[in-house]
């Protein structure tokens, strides 16, 4: 930059941000934080079971939280010990999580739809010396799958198991709920010397101390056990929080799963660290009952990934639902389509809705739209960097932080950065810099006001000869089209382009599907040729992660599978940078579906 051009002048500024805040981060446990909510909001509601009828005052929460952690102590569990959880969403997964934090245990979080191999896995390389469970979900027998795998797990010397059936059931819970026997001996203790040994507990512990453990899925390998903090996950709670403008007066609906940072960190943390009530509508999702929720509890808050939203919006007796008490909500988990984003707004009043980014490693949330952002800036981005962080876009090859307007690798720093993965220091070396940048491996572009849109994985990228093609870009035009009601994009072998496009897409009900030849006639002259799917499948479901994230890999191995090709012996990454315009020309489209 010359001498003579305004400081922050564009063509000097990089892009990086940080997050100036007048509010400091807090510096308590998770116990300690749970405490002071108790303190002035005790007799207002902290947790409504929908389906089991069941609610909690934040004084009743906390006895119950505190019951938990001397049923665990009584059993053995000291500081620092790993205790499992592997169940759908229910009040005793909150319960857990609280209790392990106030004992100091490390609460690791297990996929519930995980089997027999990567359930025996994830307890083996994280120790766990106790494992809460369902009995069942879904039809899958989660007791079965412990007594199979229970001689691999030579640290796991409790099981407790939770409801006589599956969780959610409405049948009574017999005498032999082993969860009851748990709550009922930390009850049993005498009160002065629970107390004692609580606040004993609670005077040893740090906000730096490990607290749980989160399994990121990854794309190969085996789960990675990304650790995390009090501090941590504390203060992104309550961050994501502030940035919702919760009170204690908002009540949030949480159909999305506790087992992952959207559900137990940006819901039940950033609930509690504002004494706002956390709403479980249903064990998994379910449209009716998130929506059903919202009208009978009065939630002001609604969460969900993209593919929730579309399926509450989608639901033929949606206008029967009285939603007006919501103000706000978060969409995040996965790229929120920009049509979808309009009518959350619009249909289901939630003015103040915020997009969130971020990743397990981070806590999850590094930026985040806010409530006085234009609807363009929340329909557009993933809003700016969060309170006491920092974001940067970097060259993918060298490193070097890029001009603003370039695309580039996302990292963030700060107070959300994981301490690491579980007992996998390479691993961890590889995703944290020496100056402690987590490489998100996202691409994103940062704008001249330091919003952020995030444009695809690196590894998301679809090579068409020679043109760089970044499927996001695909699928928010599909969803404009008035019969199309999802829509994913993927990369699959073409031996004269290296790769050609395919999209699944789903239809509206009532719609007829969608030939490639219609795809193509609806893309023509307003989408650049090479970004025109060349085939086209309509399905009724994509495969999905538990959380609602659309398995991308799954949809190209089986694309291989559905056209006959052979699939590639490599992929290409960001780096495989081509001029633009060096590809050949248009290729006709041939349809599939």
């Amino acid at each position: 930059m010359s001498a003579s051009a305004p400081r922050g002048a564009h063509t000097a500024e990089r892009s990086y941000a940080s997050g100036a805040s007048t509010t400091p981060l807090l510096g308590d446990t998770i116990g300690e934080n749970l405490d002071r909510t108790v303190a002035v909001h005790g007799d207002r509601d902290a947790l409504v079971d929908v389906e089991g009828g069941r609610r909690w005052s934040y004084r009743e929460f906390a006895a119950d939280v505190e019951a938990v952690a001397m049923g665990l102590h009584a059993r053995g569990i000291r500081n620092g010990d790993r205790v499992g959880i592997w169940a759908p969403n229910c009040p005793e997964w909150t319960l857990i999580q609280y209790a392990t934090a106030k004992l100091g245990a490390i609460l690791v979080n297990i996929n519930p739809a995980y089997r027999a191999h990567e359930l025996a896995y994830v307890l083996g390389q994280a120790g766990v010396r106790m494992l809460v469970a369902a009995r069942s979900h879904k039809g899958s027998d989660y007791a079965a799958m412990i007594r199979q795998i229970r001689g691999e797990c030579p640290a796991l010397s409790e099981v407790v198991l939770i409801g006589a059936g599956e969780i959610g059931e409405t049948s009574p819970r017999g005498p032999e709920e082993e969860w009851a026997r748990l709550l009922e001996s930390g009850r049993a203790q005498d009160p002065a010397r629970a107390r004692a040994v609580l606040d004993g507990i609670a005077a040893t512990l740090s906000a730096d101390d490990p607290v749980n453990l989160q399994y990121t899925s990854g794309t190969t390998g085996f789960p990675k056990g990304a650790t995390l903090s009090h501090h941590n996950i504390l203060n992104n709670g309550f961050f994501v929080g502030e940035l919702c403008r919760y009170t204690e007066a908002d009540r949030i609906c949480l159909p999305v799963p506790f087992y992952h940072c959207f559900g137990m960190v940006m819901g039940n943390l950033a609930a509690t660290s504002h004494g706002a009530c956390m709403v479980i509508p249903s064990p998994a999702f379910e449209p009716k009952a998130a929506l059903r929720a919202v009208q009978e509890e009065r939630c002001t808050s609604l969460y969900g990934v993209p593919t929730m939203f579309i399926a509450e919006l989608a639901e033929p007796d949606f206008d029967s639902y009285d939603l007006t008490s919501l103000r706000t909500g978060i969409m995040a988990g996965s790229p929120c389509p920009v049509e979808v984003m309009k009518q959350v707004i619009e249909r289901m009043g939630m003015a103040e809705v915020s997009i969130c980014y971020g990743m397990t490693e981070t806590s999850p949330v590094s930026t985040q739209t806010r409530a006085d952002d234009t609807i363009e800036r929340r329909v557009s981005t993933v809003g700016r960097v969060g309170p006491h962080l920092e974001v940067k876009v970097v060259d993918p090859a060298t490193g070097r932080c890029l001009p603003r307007g370039e695309p580039g690798e996302l990292c963030t720093r700060g107070y959300s950065v994981m301490l690491g993965y579980w007992e996998q220091p390479e691993a961890t070396a590889q995703a944290i810099d020496a100056a402690r940048w987590m490489h998100t491996g996202d691409l994103a572009v940062m704008d001249d006001d330091g919003y952020v849109k995030v444009t695809g994985r690196i590894k998301d990228v679809v090579i068409r000869g020679g043109e760089n093609i970044y499927p996001r870009e695909i699928e928010e035009f599909l969803y404009t089209h008035p019969h199309i009601l999802d829509a994913q994009v993927v990369g699959v072998p073409d031996e004269r382009y290296g790769e050609e496009l395919m999209a699944w897409i789903r239809m509206r009900e009532g719609a007829a599907p969608l030939t490639a030849d219609g795809v193509r006639e609806f893309c023509e002259g307003k989408l650049a040729h090479y970004k025109i799917p060349r085939y086209v499948h309509t399905v009724d479901a994509f495969p999905m992660t538990v959380t609602g994230k659309v398995r991308k890999v799954e949809i190209r191995e089986k694309s291989i599978e559905l056209l006959g090709l052979t699939p590639p012996t490599g992929t290409g990454t960001v780096a495989d940078r081509a001029a633009p315009g060096s590809g050949p020309g248009p290729r006709p489209a041939t349809p599939s579906n």
